[in-house]
């Protein structure tokens, strides 16, 4: 009796010994560096949302490893060298990790693992193709411009926008086959960045995710974005704010409503914001009388104020302006989620958004329609 016992616990032994045994492991290669040199390893925190390094080796014959501690989801992650800029960006999975890194370029090193990674190289190969084809063709935009050839030029912009168009396609196609794997939040998110689609499209295909997907740092941070966005989607009701006006009373957007509202989001440090400022001008000029109000929101620094009235004495801006000179932290601009200016809002009567960030001529017939 006591012989089977012992050869029982050898079989389960056995049996325990001979089951694979996965971890977050990173073997990589790097030559041209001297030894010592540092790798530091880095994920996005989920209390800062901003990579913060987990663990620091060094490289000794043109190799480094690093064995860190299981990961309970995927998260995205990163390299960065002693001295070399940049880094490589990976995603953490309890696999052994392989990276090849290229000292010269550090975004065209070779990264291998489980799925997560396979499924990172193939939208990153994706992503660099589109980038290598856009940039080939705005070489011979320029060809064309510089020999005023207005036929190649108009050929080679219809030539990008088919990129781009068959961008979306292929961005939609590799979501759909890898909807189990970390990429999947981070094409949603360059789709929502991008506009590829409207945010509540984006909404649906995030639904459709896991539970555990949804739970990692990227997907609470991205489901955060498309609730702030999805009130200021269009579609949606404005936000209603009110800020203070340059000679320090409170104007709130409901008192500065016309038929047509466009809320302008600019600064005077902001060079596209002043040029496209002539346009709006004429727009407003043009269609004041008919019912177009516009609110000017500035983000202007603060200790600045001056700046921002000397802009709107040079610029001609008529219209009512209102900022809390807090720059990037200006309340109205966080309500409504302003990550880069020019950004314009255009509301209809009822003060529900109808269209935004629109320029130009576009912008001069998006109110003449509503207007009429």
């Amino acid at each position: 009796m006591r012989n089977l016992i012992i050869l029982f616990a050898c079989v389960l032994l056995m049996a325990s010994c001979g089951e694979e045994e996965k971890g977050y492991v990173i073997s990589g290669t790097i030559e041209g560096v001297e030894d010592g040199t540092y790798v530091y390893i880095s994920e996005i925190s989920e209390e800062t949302e901003r990579p913060a390094i987990i663990d620091t080796v060094q490289v000794q014959n043109g190799q480094f490893h690093a064995d860190l501690e299981d990961n309970e989801s995927p998260n995205m992650a990163f390299i960065s060298f002693e001295g070399i800029g940049g880094n490589i960006i990976y995603i953490s999975e309890n696999e052994e990790i392989n990276i090849e890194a290229y000292k010269d370029s550090l975004r065209s090193s070779r990264i291998s693992g489980g799925k997560e990674n396979r499924a990172l190289n193939q939208y990153m190969d994706h992503l660099k193709e589109v980038n290598r084809k856009i940039q080939a063709g705005r070489s011979e935009m320029q060809k064309a411009y510089n020999a005023k050839d207005s036929s190649a030029l108009m050929t080679l912009q219809a030539t990008e926008q088919e990129i781009k168009d068959n961008d979306q396609v292929s961005k939609k196609k590799i979501f759909e086959e890898n909807k189990d794997s970390y990429v999947s939040l981070m094409i949603l998110m360059d789709m929502l960045s991008m506009k590829i689609y409207p945010v509540k499209k984006i909404q649906e295909m995030y639904n459709g995710l896991s539970e555990d997907l949804k739970n990692t740092t990227l997907g609470k941070s991205l489901q955060e974005t498309l609730e702030q966005q999805a009130t200021v989607a269009i579609g949606s009701k404005a936000p209603e704010f009110t800020a203070p006006t340059p000679d320090g009373s409170e104007l709130s957007l409901s008192d500065a409503m016309g038929k047509v509202t466009i809320i302008d989001f600019w600064a005077a440090w902001c060079k596209p914001c002043r040029v496209e400022n002539p346009n709006v001008v004429k727009i407003y000029n043009k269609y004041h009388d008919d019912g177009l109000n516009i609110i000017g929101v500035s983000l202007d620094r603060p200790g600045q104020k001056d700046k921002w009235l000397e802009a709107i004495e040079e610029d001609g801006l008529e219209w009512n302006h209102v900022s809390h000179l807090e720059f990037w932290q200006d309340p109205v601009a966080q309500l409504y989620n302003i990550k880069a200016i020019p950004a314009t809002f255009i509301l209809d009567e009822n003060g529900v958004i109808v269209d935004r960030d629109l320029r130009g001529d576009d912008l001069e017939e998006r109110v003449q329609e509503l207007l009429n």
